[in-house]
């Protein structure tokens, strides 16, 4: 009996899975070696229990220990993502955020996809933008210290999740797998904001990091006229569920309480990656409107994270330290250094004709 089947026979009995079973049980996922009857029914269970911190943790170190890593990444490198899935085809924030925060000094590996339940995907859009992709980790390295930022785009550095997608995709909903994702940057970040598509996962998916050696991490999720969001946003009630070290905190916002206007969830709807890229590039070169401002709050959330930005004291959220990092990130956007970030991604590591990534060595 392989030890999927031993831990299908476990979950059809009603029993619980240990994180030593899901993490064997993905194992054999990761191998190849997985039946793929037994693979759908098993994805299926946990879909319909719903998958528990112990099936998370043991099914990310499984993929993380089949992923390619990028190595030598600075040790306050920050990861800005989201799990997807929330269907609102909205355009590309954190990808945006993490040129944003490039720009003001902030080193970010961004770990990113193709399109999955939206358009237009980090991948996709990075793509019109002319950035560079790159397999090697070890390029990648050279990048993230050199340019501040780099692109990880996850089919490169977790082939071994190829075993698991004809099962996922014949199954057509989501899966374990959408959730361990964005668990496993392969630079290996101990500092994360991560949007979730469901506000049930939010406590749950920053346990697991912070179980897994992640020591800042915000889980957010937004409310808004639409349905919820992997983003923070300017539509409805903002929550966040904060893993600082050993101190936790929850709360709620709204865009309005940190000097934004409310706006709809429609302001920022998306399209294809070429509309997405324009849209993007023209925010970079200082255009206003409801997708900037949507950047600016998700970047002030990012700062906070990254170290720079303090907006959590005592346990309590500071709405003027928030508003003062939401001004920080304006500047960067209108001085040009967010630009000069993109630019930077696009150049060859030979040449340099955008400013010099500056690592920001001030924290708050």
């Amino acid at each position: 009996m392989t030890q999927l089947s031993h831990s299908l026979h476990k979950l059809v009995r009603g029993q619980a899975l240990s994180s030593e079973d899901a993490e064997k049980a993905i194992q054999d996922v990761m191998l190849g070696t997985a039946d793929p009857l037994q693979l759908a029914a098993f994805l299926t269970a946990l879909h319909l229990r719903g998958e528990t911190e112990h099936d998370l943790i043991g099914a990310v170190r499984a993929v993380r220990q089949h992923m390619h890593p990028v190595p030598h990444a600075p040790a306050d490198t920050i990861d800005v993502c989201g799990t997807g899935g929330d269907g609102l085809n909205t355009l590309n924030v954190s990808t945006a955020v993490a040129f944003v925060l490039a720009g003001m000094g902030i080193p970010v590996a961004k770990h990113g996809n193709r399109a999955l339940s939206s358009r237009s995907g980090a991948t996709d859009v990075l793509e019109q933008l002319g950035v560079s992709l790159d397999k090697n980790p070890v390029t990648l390295a050279q990048r993230l210290h050199n340019d501040g930022l780099v692109f990880l785009a996850a089919p490169y550095h977790h082939p071994a999740l190829r075993h698991a997608a004809p099962v996922r995709k014949s199954l057509g909903f989501r899966t374990i797998f959408n959730l361990v994702g964005p668990l496993c940057n392969p630079a290996c970040v101990k500092r994360q904001l991560l949007g979730v598509f469901d506000l049930r996962w939010l406590e749950r998916l920053g346990t697991v990091l912070h179980q897994l050696g992640s020591t800042y991490t915000w889980t957010i999720h937004s409310e808004t006229d639409e349905g919820g969001s992997d983003e923070l946003t300017l539509s409805g009630p903002n929550h966040v569920f904060s893993f600082e070290q050993e101190t936790q905190s929850r709360f709620t916002f709204h865009a309005h309480d940190v000097g934004l206007a409310s706006r709809p969830i429609a302001d920022i709807r998306g399209g294809a990656p070429p509309e997405n890229a324009l849209a993007l590039k023209a925010l970079l070169q200082g255009q206003k409107g409801a997708y900037r401002d949507t950047v600016l709050l998700n970047t002030a959330a990012a700062l906070h994270v990254a170290g720079h930005g303090t907006v959590i004291r005592d346990k309590c959220f500071n709405e003027r330290a928030f508003y003062n990092n939401i001004q920080r990130a304006a500047q960067a956007i209108d001085n040009g250094s967010a630009n000069a970030a993109l630019e930077r991604t696009i150049s060859p590591l030979e040449t340099r004709s955008a400013a010099p990534f500056t690592k920001n060595v001030e924290r708050s």
